[in-house]
């Protein structure tokens, strides 16, 4: 929904998109709590529950927060995007825990009602519209002259342009990574000996982790560019693979809150570098759409690499040749970054 949403948010604005997003996500929460058949947690969790994050997650957050600092973007993405790992850190044991007391039906239907409680009120009463888009000192678009005001991008010019598609690689191939990683993280410990609830810990860590990860990413981003800052991200992203290589031969303890560290760390540098290096290509009043479409290539690199792990593992019965795919992904991302040089940000077509 990342492209038709971006385009609805240009238009209606991001604030009610959350609105109507978080009414979504409560409603798909509550229908997975009663689902009894496959095909309903497909549908419930998969499709109406995945259609409020969207509307009420990282598209329309990106666009409000690009629209408001668009002179610091890296800085106020991370700041912005520190809350999932908020969200992370306290959520994946507190879930764990209700499960365990309550059963995940109930805790479902808990996190709906949390769902409402938190993202209507944040919209209606701290989320406001920026005024008129303002553009970082040294803009050229922001110059009155009529040639220099039609010359901004569109989806459609974006979508002739190879630095888009090398974008959307990157994209891509770091989602694919990290949603590998994460979405199997509580199995690969469980399998290897750890508790559920040690296991749901380590989640915990990965958020935290994230947190400074986040902050401390994009204010780097913005200081010594995207490139160099999302090469020594995806580095903690290989080094977190190297520790679950090393946890399968020797488990110890520490090994895997040493991963969630990384891994934390890591990934995080996903969250405020994605927006930022599209703005720094795309900016302008088709911000929206343009990012919203990019975030097709960030969602299907997720869906592939959660999904390419549990093939592996149901045909290998390890998650080894996992890890070693996730491993030449973690390489090829940044490379890929470099490649599509946001430092050298070029004019939209006349």
């Amino acid at each position: 929904m990342g492209a038709p949403l971006g385009w609805l948010a240009d238009r209606v604005g991001p604030r009610r998109l959350i609105l109507w997003g978080a009414g979504v996500l409560a409603l798909g929460l509550l229908l997975t709590s009663a689902v009894s058949r496959w095909w309903h947690l497909y549908l419930a969790f998969g499709v109406v529950s995945a259609l409020g994050v969207s509307a009420s997650g990282w598209v329309p957050s990106a666009l409000l927060i690009q629209r408001w600092f668009p002179n610091r973007v890296g800085t106020s993405m991370g700041v912005a995007s520190a809350g999932i790992g908020m969200g992370i850190f306290a959520m994946g044991p507190l879930s764990q825990f209700f499960i365990e007391w309550v059963g995940w039906r109930w805790t479902l239907r808990g996190l709906a009602a949390l769902a409402l409680l938190l993202l209507v009120p944040s919209a209606l009463w701290f989320l406001r519209e920026p005024g008129p888009r303002r553009e970082p000192a040294g803009d050229r678009s922001a110059e009155p002259h009529q040639a220099t005001r039609t010359r901004e991008w569109t989806l459609a010019t974006a979508l002739r342009s190879p630095r888009f598609w090398g974008l959307g690689g990157t994209f891509f191939a770091g989602s694919f990574t990290s949603q590998l990683l994460l979405v199997h993280q509580v199995a690969y410990f469980v399998d290897h000996g750890l508790t559920p609830f040690v296991a749901a810990s380590v989640v915990g860590v990965v958020g935290l982790a994230s947190i400074a990860g986040k902050v401390g990413w994009g204010w780097l981003s913005d200081l010594i560019g995207r490139e160099l800052t999302f090469t020594l991200g995806f580095s903690c992203v290989v080094l977190s693979v190297g520790v679950l290589g090393l946890f399968a031969g020797r488990p110890h303890p520490s090994l895997p809150f040493v991963y969630g560290v990384l891994i934390g760390v890591g990934y995080a540098v996903t969250a405020p570098l994605s927006p930022a290096a599209a703005s720094d290509l795309f900016r302008g009043r088709h911000f929206g759409a343009i990012f919203g479409t990019l975030n097709l290539s960030n969602s299907f690199g997720g869906a592939v690499g959660a999904w390419a792990g549990g093939w592996i593992f149901d045909l290998t019965r390890s998650y080894a040749w996992a890890l070693w795919i996730a491993l030449v992904f973690a390489v090829c991302a940044p490379l890929l970054l470099w490649l599509v040089a946001p430092r050298r940000p070029h004019p939209a077509p006349g």
